[in-house]
């Protein structure tokens, strides 16, 4: 994640510096922005070439190195405590007005700043990956961020193609999680009832809802289907929808065995390389036309 959003950045036009605690990872997060930007060129979505995009991107050996930007953003793992201890580092190494800015997918801001000195200055800036084909950035501020550190962050987010939704109250998993667990509890209640196998499942997903909610959302399938006939089906249907975690079991079965999806080569699907480079291809393929079509190009 974090060198796809350095990606963003820098082929919107942004000096980038990048940094990372293993300092032998900086090097393939250079190479992988290159292949991201070359990506991007070749879709049509690159107002300057590859190698431009590259070279706004500069490593940074120390937290001391960001002195001068003016926003960071940390995509580190999900652990509280060891965002925490990054924060009060980076606190001590840039000055107070700096924001900061988390890709966290879940963690509430308001435990973020916890130990911060300026909690004004942080908000979470959460990205969906890819980041580079899905413009989507869930912005969450605490009750402590600043407005100004809110318009700041909308801005620069839009000024690099990004698509920014603010999220004025936070909550557990923002919206975009908490609609896509929902979708996978239900998805796994099927497979466990026997009703359909994982094939069946995702087909049905991705050759129906799929589709149509790239165009209209959940909340505007309804009022174009009629409130009423919507309201007709939820009331027998909802009661019978998968209510509890019982499902994970599938997951944590295979887990257990170590086939844990696309690293293990297996999870409920068999992940050869070509299968998953074939995949991950038509995935972003698609995505970044789609990014294309938003832009009132043709494709």
């Amino acid at each position: 994640m974090g060198s796809g959003i350095a990606a963003v950045f820098a082929a919107g036009g942004i000096k980038v510096r990048i940094y990372d605690g293993d300092a032998s990872r900086l090097q393939s997060c250079r190479a992988q922005i290159g292949r991201i930007a070359q990506e991007l060129g070749a879709n049509g979505l690159l107002d300057a070439s590859p190698n431009q995009v590259v070279q706004r991107v500069a490593v940074a050996q120390q937290l001391n190195d960001l002195q001068t930007c003016q926003f960071i953003m940390e995509a580190i793992p999900e652990d509280l405590d060891l965002k925490r201890q990054l924060y009060r580092q980076l606190e001590r190494a840039v000055p107070h007005d700096t924001i900061l800015a988390s890709n966290t997918s879940g963690l509430m801001p308001s435990r973020l700043i916890e130990n911060m000195e300026h909690p004004e200055r942080f908000v979470v800036a959460h990205f969906w990956n890819p980041p580079h084909a899905i413009p989507l950035v869930e912005v969450v501020p605490s009750d402590k961020t600043g407005p100004e550190t809110i318009e700041t962050v909308l801005t620069f987010l839009r000024r690099v193609g990004a698509e920014p939704v603010l999220i004025s109250k936070e909550l557990p998993g923002f919206i975009g999680n908490r609609l896509q667990y929902a979708v996978l509890r239900e998805a796994l209640a099927i497979v466990r009832s026997g009703a359909a196998t994982p094939e069946a499942v995702d087909l049905v997903m991705k050759a129906s809802l799929g589709r149509r909610y790239a165009t209209v959302g959940p909340i505007e399938t309804a009022d174009l289907g009629g409130l009423d006939t919507f309201l007709s089906i939820a009331s027998h249907l909802m009661p019978e929808l998968a209510k509890d975690e019982e499902v994970l079991d599938l997951i944590r079965e295979r887990v257990k065995a170590g086939k844990i999806g696309l690293r293990s080569g297996e999870g409920f699907y068999s992940w050869p390389e070509e299968r998953a480079n074939q995949v991950q291809a038509r995935r972003n393929q698609d995505l970044l036309r789609r990014r294309l079509a938003d832009r009132g190009n043709a494709y």
